[in-house]
């Protein structure tokens, strides 16, 4: 990194490119963490609430899921302000401010998910979700933190385009892991710890971590959101723009294997799911890094937002008017290929309308509630729509709406063309 003449290190604006191991070591990380957070969500949980028996499956796992990403909206901001503020001392040596948190938050979700895999009663689930929840945003909070600490501008949307596609990779290597590696829910929850750790750790153990100077240190303050946003418009656009997407994603992605089983009645709705994430995962895969590098070149980031938005929103429509299994496979790989767009350039905004420097991880934890409220919004909306008010055409009509408003409010941004 370089460093401006009389700016502290871990404060500078990045100019010098980090190399492909630096990515490589981070977009692993980013896969570990991805990996525990939506097998759970997308398989174990599930199947685990389906073997309770619980009647209102729907609504049982809409109250987990609610309930992990309340857990989120409060750990993310906290754990990313106590990183900028962070300065460890062990044994005469001065540590970084941000991997002694990715560390702590693995070590919290390898636990919490252990904990899981003996769960049998709802509350023993919720629970043990909650706990992974407040270890996995602990590292979100400082892994996010990563590429505005570290990479420069005109790097962020290929860089962002590599550590967004674990997102979906996570998804699908953790579906395959736990429904032709190991067997049982029990067995995949102790998988997905064992994985969380392996990829996670080198991030925080092999890569450099500026310390904070003494001087700059100080105690954290209480986030006056309602003012951050008032005195940083293209910062709280940033934001609507990330909430309206993410909880467009929520709604779409909440439902798929009871969607697949209700609606679209395929014989073998777990292989069909599998198929669909594979596909998914294909067309993000294709797309993200591609967006990322012709944003850089161009050094344009909305007008990749906005038609990343209109891709995704056409998958949901086509899902809304034809829920067969044909246009389920299409509708996905259209998907992955907006949604990896999207994750690669906005990420990169969003880095370039941060306010300060020394508020790098708490501010980027505020924008990290707008992708963790949705999970909670998503399923309070999604339950009533599913089970009363038209059922999945509803929901996949909304999902469009929701996201194509969403990719549109960023032209409202400023400072970034």
């Amino acid at each position: 990194m370089s460093v401006t003449q009389g700016t502290p290190a871990a404060l500078a604006e990045p100019t010098v490119p980090v190399r492909r191991s630096w990515v490589g070591l981070l977009f692993a990380a980013n896969l570990g963490l991805w990996m525990a957070f939506f097998t759970p969500v997308q398989v174990l949980l599930p199947e685990q609430i389906t073997e309770i028996g619980i009647v209102g499956k729907e609504a049982a796992l809409g109250c987990v899921t609610a309930l992990g990403a309340l857990v989120a909206i409060i750990v993310n901001p906290a754990a990313g302000a106590l990183s900028d503020r962070t300065r460890l001392r062990i044994g005469g040596r001065v540590y970084g401010r941000r991997h002694v948190w990715t560390l702590a938050g693995a070590a919290i979700s390898c636990l919490s998910l252990l904990a899981l895999s003996g769960q049998q009663n709802i509350a023993g689930v919720a629970l043990g979700w909650a706990g992974t929840q407040v270890g996995l945003n602990m590292m979100l909070a400082t892994l996010t933190s990563a590429v505005p600490d570290r990479v420069p501008v005109g790097q962020r949307g290929a860089v962002s385009g590599w550590i967004g596609m674990p997102q979906a990779l996570g998804l699908v290597l953790g579906a395959v892991l736990c429904t032709a590696v190991v067997t049982g829910v029990a067995s995949g929850y102790v998988a997905m710890a064992v994985v969380l750790v392996a990829l996670a750790v080198p991030f925080a153990l092999l890569t450099p971590d500026d310390p904070l100077p003494p001087e700059v240190k100080r105690p954290t303050s209480r986030t006056n959101i309602w003012r951050l946003f008032r005195d940083n418009p293209d910062f709280a656009w940033a934001w609507g723009t990330r909430f309206l997407v993410q909880l467009g994603n929520a709604l779409g992605t909440l439902y798929l294997l009871y969607f697949l089983t209700d609606r679209v009645k395929l014989a073998d709705p777990d292989e069909g799911l599998l198929i669909m994430i594979l596909l998914y995962t294909l067309g993000m895969v294709a797309t993200a890094v591609i967006g990322g590098r012709l944003s850089d070149r161009s050094g344009r980031r909305k007008i990749f937002v906005i038609w990343s938005g209109v891709v995704i929103a056409i998958a949901a429509l086509l899902l809304a008017i034809w829920p067969t299994w044909p246009v389920a496979l299409v509708g996905s790989v259209l998907l992955g290929a907006g949604y990896g767009v999207y994750l690669a350039v906005d990420n990169a905004l969003i880095t370039q309308v941060l306010p300060t420097a020394v508020d790098r991880g708490k501010d980027l934890g505020v924008i990290n509630i707008a992708t963790a409220a949705p999970q909670v919004l998503g399923p309070a909306i999604a339950a009533p729509l599913v089970t009363h008010l038209g059922g999945y055409p509803t929901l996949y009509a909304l999902t469009a709406v929701v996201t194509l408003l969403g990719a549109v409010m960023v032209v409202r941004i400023r400072a970034v063309p």
